[in-house]
């Protein structure tokens, strides 16, 4: 009864609350700075969602051990997708505060999980959990490659635009010297993460390779006009950073637990072992390495229905019909909705990772989008890449 009760309360709270915005817009008494808070509300509940998941999962990896963190990752997946399967289907206002308490009740059910002798469901849940996240490194490469190739080639096409416009002197001298800082700046990041991303003989055959395969391939790009300098920066600013994700210093002084202890009667400890976890332990590459993979996802969810419209598509763009009739404007509401469960199923992915399994897998990733941007220069016809390159 209780279970009823309270879905009945939220669904008659939810729609008194869509009858209000319903008067107050249509019955020209809407209250702006009411509005205003709720939006101020509704973004403190998303930071404060997503800081729950940041701290949350290290908090279990570090405090108590790998299944631990694989079976808090599952829960909070599973939530992350019935939260986004019910925004697309229901939409209520009043799931984002829902979401705030349910993060805070899966951490307290995975520490008294671990507390006791742990089921052995449990534990073959959490591995084959682990099991999936590892065997997703390919998928991962892929969107991330795709992804980055795409904001570039958007860059690209922006930086174009605005060098086009009127023959602007000021933008094409401000765009010159945006690239040669992009280059200056992916030139320094190499050389200073070269004694640690060069360590061995293949990895420093690799980075020479990856420098080679680059600088051929822009002279290329320039030669038959199918790219520009801040295409060509863009993709030189992300195998630096690569590089240095491969060179970054992973010693810590930091050791995990050995035994469990009750979380109530050991909080400050606990809290201390997190201290110690984010201070000495935590790769600061995979804070990085996780806002990176996500913008550039958010930015490619973005363009990509913008690709392959053409003018009557463009002239019409102010009809919402039009635009979501379109299969990458479905495949972008898809991933904006879940976009939740992507976040933690990529930060659990560089979380569960050690160092050397990482420095390869940032390897494939260079080659692949390489590979990628090589296929793309020599594919794209002279239509296309006139409205995206140079002409």
């Amino acid at each position: 009864m209780a279970p009823w009760f309270f879905w009945q309360a939220v669904r008659s709270t939810s729609r008194c609350v869509r009858y209000l915005k319903f008067h107050f817009f249509h019955g020209n008494l809407q209250p702006e700075g009411e509005l205003e808070a709720d939006d101020n509300l509704n973004h403190a509940r998303r930071l404060g969602t997503v800081a729950q998941i940041l701290i949350f999962l290290p908090l279990t990896l570090s405090t108590l051990s790998t299944h631990a963190f694989l079976l808090l990752s599952l829960l909070l997946f599973i939530h992350a997708l019935i939260h986004g399967t019910l925004a697309l289907l229901w939409g209520s206002p009043a799931l984002p505060m829902l979401q705030v308490p349910v993060h805070s009740f899966l951490l307290l059910v995975c520490f008294n999980a671990f507390s006791q002798t742990i089921h052995p469901w449990i534990i073959t849940a959490a591995s084959w959990w682990g099991w999936i996240l590892r065997w997703s490194s390919p998928g991962f490469i892929v969107m991330e490659g795709m992804s980055t190739l795409l904001v570039a080639q958007k860059l690209g096409q922006i930086g174009k635009e605005y060098a086009d416009e009127g023959e602007n002197v000021v933008w094409q001298f401000g765009l010159l010297i945006a690239a040669a800082a992009g280059y200056v700046t992916s030139a320094w990041w190499i050389v200073e993460a070269y004694p640690a991303a060069a360590s061995s003989p293949l990895s420093s055959t690799l980075l020479g390779v990856a420098l080679t395969a680059f600088i051929f391939l822009t002279i290329i790009g320039f030669f038959v006009k199918r790219t520009n300098i801040i295409e060509s920066s863009c993709l030189a600013l992300f195998l630096g950073y690569n590089v240095w994700l491969c060179g970054f210093d992973q010693i810590s002084n930091w050791a995990p637990p050995v035994a469990y202890a009750p979380l109530l009667d050991n909080i400050l400890p606990h809290f201390q072992t997190l201290v110690n976890f984010f201070s000495n332990t935590l790769p600061k590459p995979v804070l990085v390495a996780l806002c990176y993979r996500l913008i550039v996802l958010h930015f490619a969810s973005r363009i990509l229905p913008t690709i392959g419209s053409d003018d009557w598509e463009s002239e019409a763009g102010d009809d919402d019909n039009v635009w979501e009739g379109r299969a990458t404007s479905r495949l972008t509401k898809l991933l904006l909705t879940y976009r939740q469960s992507i976040f933690i199923t990529v930060y659990s992915h560089l979380l569960l990772l050690d160092h050397p399994a990482q420095i390869w897998w940032r390897w494939m990733n260079i080659f692949f989008t390489l590979v990628l941007w090589a296929i793309e220069l020599s594919v794209s016809n002279d239509e296309l890449t006139k409205e995206w390159k140079v002409e």
